[in-house]
């Protein structure tokens, strides 16, 4: 998260040794308290325990995220800047709650910075790479027919999600554009919240990353470009489903 200039948000996070120990490494204390509290509002809404919609008071985020109101403030303001919830004075935070305009508002922009992305993709990647990231894919879709839709398989489909369109957007080398990404990888993950995976949906999205990858493992760049299209077209009819 950018860093914001406040009294106290570079402070460290202070932690008993119990909490200490049950808060990810990312929580070090190399981290402002500003940071903190914007990564633990993401886990939070990730993991439903801030509902997406929710209408929540300063005091109460206090309490629940567990950092001082000033840094909190800054994590706040970050968080509206990025679209993920409003800020009312003197009332409250309401947080986002997607729709499916925001749906597809988010893969419109998602199109807009993958596409030129996946063109250098497929012209520069090394191939290594693309195959091992192929092979994976490869394994997950052997262990699903082999053992059905399990929790398991269903961690490694959302892991390959982002592993192969973080490796796309990679390939431009613009660390702005990453942090943008970032962002829109945020609102996906808040979009498939109410979404129900099952093996034909996890089954079809890898078999789509794999039309992808042997695009770009044949330095096709149209060829790729028009399978990513054609992927986020699929994922946004899958998406409608929810709605």
């Amino acid at each position: 998260m950018p860093r914001r200039q406040s009294d106290r948000s570079e402070e460290t996070a202070p932690q008993a040794p119990a909490e200490a120990a049950e808060r990810p490494e990312r929580e070090a204390t190399t981290l402002s308290l500003s940071e903190i509290a914007y990564q633990r509002i993401l886990e939070m809404l990730f993991e439903r325990r801030l509902p997406a919609g929710a209408f929540v008071s300063q005091n109460d985020l206090v309490a629940i995220v567990g950092v001082p109101v000033a840094p909190l403030r800054d994590a706040l303001r970050v968080l509206q800047t990025e679209g993920l919830l409003t800020i009312h004075p003197r009332s409250g935070i309401r947080f986002l709650k997607p729709d499916f305009e925001f749906a597809r508002h988010t893969y419109q922009f998602r199109s807009v910075l993958e596409r030129p992305a996946v063109r250098l993709f497929a012209e520069l990647a090394p191939l290594e790479r693309m195959r091992a990231i192929r092979a994976r894919h490869e394994a997950a879709i052997a262990l699903l027919e082999a053992t059905g839709f399990t929790p398991e398989v269903a961690a490694e489909a959302v892991a390959l999600d982002a592993l192969l369109h973080f490796e796309i957007i990679g390939a431009l080398g613009n660390p702005l554009i990453e942090s943008t990404y970032r962002r829109v990888h945020n609102y996906l993950q808040l979009i498939r919240l109410d979404r129900t995976l099952s093996a034909p949906i996890v089954l079809r999205t890898l078999r789509e990353h794999l039309d992808l990858l042997d695009a770009c493992l044949s330095r096709d760049a149209d060829r790729a470009e028009a399978s990513l299209q054609a992927h986020f077209t699929q994922a946004l009819q899958r998406t409608m489903g929810i709605f």
